[in-house]
């Protein structure tokens, strides 16, 4: 809308970007009503390839192009980084819509006429809060609180902003090497941010949005196949290697071990030990060769190979389902070399260098961003870093109370991380950083050391000081939804330690009430009707009307609708989770 009077005009910006700039770009006035154009972009990703089709209900009076800052009359230009002026004369009003596409202008116009082929704004407002409301009723909640309803809620919606639909009506999409390919019957995805999401967000899929699982998956399976391993982070057509591990592997894993059969799992598998064994991949050939890899030979070295032990794990678990029993034994061992890491004379996660020796003199709190042993993180953090074997870390220490112990340190100790240390690294509580990735699952060890009423205390205390309805409500980078899928997780009162086994460690639950739809129209139920500020622990549970003294709930458990009632209590119930036999099972030891 215009002021009265004056001429409508907008900008065509194909030059800024956050982060990057053009190196290459064109528009055309196509006709009066239609310009279409491309922008070409390198920066963290390696290549994006932009195309569009904008479309006006207004007449466009004069197209003016720019190439930097001086204007070209002409009805079309190619430069690297050019921009446009849309004049539409005396008007109050202008309807604009838009398409992109990765492939070309013409696809972009034909996802246009597909998807928004009519000019009711007010229609485009219904379906959209139609779409977002079937979406976000897949998980309902009650309470008295409505500041916490608006943390869930938020939440909920932040978990439905990525992996985003990366191809054209017709299937097609420009690969990681910028050729095109095309499958009408699946859905590609992109922006798959795997070191953060293997641990919350993708585990959550498989429960609130299980039929986008297989597709991700196949999203995946086609990126190897155009670049002979699985993705790491990809970003539209570019792989951007960012991060360690290579961390698709535990979301194909924990898929396949939840009976998730939409993806070749054969390929899959494949897939998965072409990657492990990736010569080009960081640090991945010291691993088959000395089952570490050297901190005086490759940057957060330490970090990278703790990464590579629970992808590994995945790829065991998954080979033994499917019977691979020499691939079972091969990265299973593989699964363990965390342990080459731990140093039992002080009790810490330490680099080790080439020859076998320790890093000397070692501070396990301090932390260089790029630089150091440990990506965002230190070495009290990835001392804590074995999702995948629990109970080897604890046996590692001697058991559940040098563990537990230790544990208590870790949340009370506030040794300085150093001036290096990364700015990932917040919403601390002691060396605890839950503003980051790597210590997402440490609260929940507690459970596996049967001390269950310790991780309540901890991640009701996350829930209610790190989540709110303020602007600065997130205490770190929401990190494509991870952030907020700990929440929800959370919030029903569990998560899923291993991010590859489908078994859910108790906390504390944060709502009276959670009903979830899950697969073939049933609905799992989280019920702790005594539940309150003061009541934050864990006294007795019921599984479907009968008693439970397990600490720890199962995929199956969820999706077959059961009905999951807490008993919330003010004092610590100590002998809740505390035997060995109630304690969270381990898959493939």
């Amino acid at each position: 809308t215009y002021p009265e009077g004056k001429p409508a005009s907008i900008l065509i910006d194909l030059r800024e970007g956050n982060g990057s700039n053009a190196y290459d770009s064109y528009i055309r006035k196509v006709d009066d009503y239609t310009v279409e154009g491309y922008r070409y972009v390198r920066g963290w990703s390696p290549s994006r390839k932009v195309y569009f089709v904008l479309k006006s209900d207004q007449k466009i009076e004069k197209f003016t192009a720019y190439d930097d800052n001086t204007p070209k009359l002409w009805d079309q230009l190619k430069v690297e980084s050019v921009k446009s002026v849309l004049t539409f004369g005396n008007v109050k009003e202008v309807k604009i819509k838009v398409a992109i596409s990765s492939v070309s202008c013409d696809n972009a116009a034909m996802n246009l006429q597909a998807e928004l082929s009519h000019w009711d704004f007010d229609k485009v407002v219904k379906m959209s809060s139609d779409r977002w409301n079937k979406q976000l009723d897949k998980m309902t909640v009650e309470s008295d609180d409505e500041a916490a309803k608006r943390v869930f809620y938020t939440a909920h919606y932040h978990t439905m902003i990525a992996p985003t639909l990366y191809c054209d009506v017709n299937g097609e999409y420009r690969g990681m090497n910028d050729m095109i390919y095309t499958d009408p019957k699946k859905a590609n995805y992109t922006t798959l941010s795997l070191w953060d999401t293997y641990r919350a967000l993708n585990p959550l899929m498989t429960i609130i949005q299980p039929e986008m699982v297989d597709n991700v998956i196949n999203s995946m399976l086609s990126i190897y196949r155009q670049q002979d391993k699985l993705p790491i982070w990809p970003l539209m057509s570019g792989e951007t290697n960012c991060m360690p591990g290579y961390s698709s592997v535990p979301v194909i894993a924990d898929a396949y071990l939840k009976g998730f059969t939409g993806f070749d799992a054969e390929e899959a598998l494949t897939a998965m030990k072409a990657t492990a064994t990736y010569e080009r991949q960081n640090g991945v050939p010291y691993v088959m060769a000395k089952g570490y890899i050297p901190a005086d030979k490759i940057h957060e070295a330490t970090s990278i190979a703790m990464e590579y032990a629970v992808d590994d794990w995945g790829i065991a678990a998954m080979a033994q389902k499917m019977g691979k029993t020499a691939d079972y034994e091969t990265f299973s061992k593989r699964a363990h070399y965390y342990k080459n890491y731990f140093d039992s004379s002080i009790h810490f996660i330490r680099p080790k260098l080439e020859d076998g020796s320790w890093r000397t003199p070692y501070d396990p709190a301090r932390s260089i961003h790029g630089v150091g042993d440990f990506c965002e993180g230190n070495g009290w953090q990835y001392t804590f870093f074995a999702p995948q074997d629990p109970y080897g870390l604890i046996s590692l220490f001697g058991g559940d109370k040098p563990f537990t112990s230790k544990l208590d340190s870790f949340f009370t100790n506030n040794d300085s991380m150093g001036e290096g240390a990364s700015s990932d690294i917040t919403g601390l509580i002691g060396q605890y950083a839950h503003g980051n990735e790597p210590s997402h699952h440490i609260a929940y060890l507690y459970t596996y050391a049967g001390e269950q009423w310790k991780t309540a205390e901890k991640v009701r205390f996350i829930m209610s000081d790190f989540y709110t309805d303020q602007p600065d409500g997130i205490i770190g980078n929401e990190d494509c939804g991870q952030m907020s899928a700990w929440y929800l997780l959370s919030a029903m009162g569990f998560y899923q330690v291993n991010p590859s086994d489908g078994v859910f460690a108790f906390g504390s639950p944060r709502f009276k009430k959670i009903e979830v739809k899950v697969r073939g129209g049933k609905v799992f139920t989280v019920e702790a009707p005594n539940n309150s500020k003061d009541n934050i622990y864990i006294q007795k549970v019921y599984l479907n009307g009968k008693p439970y003294h397990k600490s720890y709930i199962t995929y199956d458990d969820i999706i077959n609708g059961s009905t999951l009632k807490f008993e919330m209590g003010k004092k610590p119930a100590k002998n809740f989770g505390k035997a060995s036999a109630n304690r969270p099972i381990v898959l493939n030891k």
